[in-house]
């Protein structure tokens, strides 16, 4: 007899479910913790965050997990299904935005470690938008997240499921201020991880 198929969860966790005598336990995970929309804690917990950890991959499965940051809110809950984030212009290589236009599976992580100590997954489909077709659609998206500066694009997710991440293992965390001074120690981000850039003989172009 073919067995129902659960409504959260891959097959692949399901399977390792079976295999390692934790399908029991799982199921009650998803029946307590696991909902197909936001619930108001979960849009008001998403409203005071000030970070999240984005996870997508391309059209082939390959992987990038990646971060952003704002002033609390700067992720927008439109509605218990829908939540939107601003994409500024960074490095120019567009990696995130770039596998959702690919693969529009994203996942997205909110941390408390200051607080509670406790974290929120929510996962679903994005799509992307330039900034003023989203307002058209939604105009009360916020403005000014960073000032200065316009989102070259919007990522508006539909959410398919969202649940808990356990504070057992969360650290504690306290915000301060950045230094207001550069360490003149500390290498430039650029030169961070790969050190300073070759420098090549006058009139020589490089090999």
């Amino acid at each position: 007899m073919t067995q129902p198929t659960p409504p959260y969860g891959s097959a692949g966790e399901h399977r390792l479910q079976r295999s390692l005598g934790t399908a029991d336990r799982a199921a009650r995970f998803y029946d307590r913790q696991v909902r197909p929309y936001l619930t108001p804690e979960m849009r008001e917990f998403i409203g005071r965050q000030s970070m999240v950890f984005l996870a997508t991959a391309d059209s082939r499965g390959e992987c990038d997990a990646s971060f952003r940051a704002g002033p609390p809110g700067f992720v927008h809950v439109i509605d218990e299904r829908t939540l939107a984030y601003p994409e500024f212009h960074g490095n120019g290589v567009l990696a995130s935005a770039g596998n959702i236009a690919e693969n529009p599976h994203l996942g997205l992580l909110f941390v408390d470690f200051s607080e509670h100590r406790v974290g929120l997954h929510v996962n679903g489909v994005a799509r992307l938008y330039a900034d003023a077709g989203l307002r058209s659609l939604h105009p009360g998206l916020p403005a000014g997240t960073a000032p200065g500066r316009a989102p070259e694009l919007w990522v508006q997710l539909s959410v398919e499921e969202a649940y808990i991440h356990c504070s057992k293992y969360i650290p504690h965390l306290e915000p301060a201020s950045r230094p207001y001074e550069h360490d003149p120690a500390r290498p430039k981000d650029a030169e961070y991880f790969t050190g300073p850039a070759p420098r090549h003989a006058a009139g020589r172009a490089p090999a």
